[in-house]
């Protein structure tokens, strides 16, 4: 694995991530009912992150304060829009034939199964912040940078094409909520020049995923997820 690694050395950053979406674009025709499906699908990401990420993972909390805060933050962002303006995501811009439609993907008849939406919200707090973080923030920019040797480029270090390109992108993966995507594209990637700290970015995230969570469940707003 260390040769692997050290051949490839994006493999720790991208794998986990492709891993992770691979499972979210085959998920209709995977032949397993949705418990199962979630099993796997936690379980088959969490070793990829373990076998093949660790060497590169860093889950220290260097700004507690300050990330806690930043993650709230984004929360707020992602759900005000929607709250304060009725109607506002079902503009064009929002939802069309590019960007997709304003839907769960958790059907109906799953969503009082406890276990389900333990699993659910244990991929969205715990899983989706380390494997985007990863290719976000610590890898992307730094490989649009110095595509021959991205090691060679500090944490937290971004140009203001490497910014603004990781920003719209990760804007782009969030489809109908692309807007708020953008904003929080741009504050994750301020906070981590700001801090130049993976682990701090992945609790930041962690803490917006899991407040999106509990709001989700708090006030059956189940577009978010």
């Amino acid at each position: 694995m260390a040769a692997l690694l050290a051949r490839y050395p994006s493999l720790p950053y991208v794998l986990p991530f492709a891993t992770f979406m691979a499972f979210l674009g085959l998920r209709p025709y995977l032949p397993f009912s949705p418990l199962v499906r979630g099993v796997v699908w936690l379980v088959v990401v969490a070793l990829v992150i373990v076998a093949v990420a660790r060497p590169v993972l860093d889950l220290r909390l260097r700004h507690p304060l300050g990330t806690i805060g930043v993650g709230i933050g984004v929360f707020l962002i992602w759900i005000a829009p929607d709250q304060l303006i009725p109607g506002y995501r079902d503009l064009v811009i929002f939802q069309n034939g590019i960007t997709g439609r304003v839907e769960s993907t958790m059907a109906v008849e799953n969503r009082n199964d406890g276990l389900l939406v333990a699993l659910r919200f244990a991929r969205a707090s715990l899983l989706v912040p380390i494997v985007e973080e990863l290719f976000w923030r610590g890898w992307l920019p730094r490989w649009l940078d110095r595509m021959e040797d991205f090691r060679a480029v500090p944490l937290g270090t971004f140009t203001r094409y490497s910014f603004l390109a990781t920003a719209a992108l990760f804007a782009v993966e969030h489809g109908p909520f692309w807007d708020v995507g953008l904003v929080a594209g741009v504050v994750y990637n301020w906070w981590m020049i700001r801090t130049r700290s993976l682990g701090d970015l992945i609790w930041c995230h962690a803490v917006t995923n899991a407040c999106l969570g509990a709001w989700v469940l708090a006030a059956g707003q189940w577009q978010y997820w």
